[in-house]
């Protein structure tokens, strides 16, 4: 039987849409995340959607999944790595 933590789990570690590195959303620094997720989304030849949309998807998903177990301080700085992949992308 597969838990909500494990589907999600199963779901980051293998995006049918975006190959992540391992722990990228554990890491300290907001750039260096959408820097790995906009090169994770552009070498992509799975996604559905464009890059900026893959990637921001991907980094939603998590913020969502984690939810109350996600660390206050690890979610404020996943909300800073969606304003630094807009930047990235141009989108700001």
């Amino acid at each position: 039987m597969i838990t909500d933590k494990n589907w999600s789990d199963k779901v980051t570690r293998r995006s049918n849409a975006l190959d992540l590195r391992g722990g990228v959303f554990t890491w300290k620094n907001p750039r260096k995340i959408a820097l790995s997720l906009k090169e994770s989304a552009l070498k992509s030849s799975r996604r559905r959607s464009g890059a900026f949309a893959s990637a921001m998807s991907m980094l939603n998903f998590y913020i969502n999944r984690a939810g109350k177990n996600l660390p206050r301080t690890q979610k404020k700085i996943l909300k800073q790595a969606k304003n630094e992949l807009r930047r990235v992308f141009n989108r700001i």
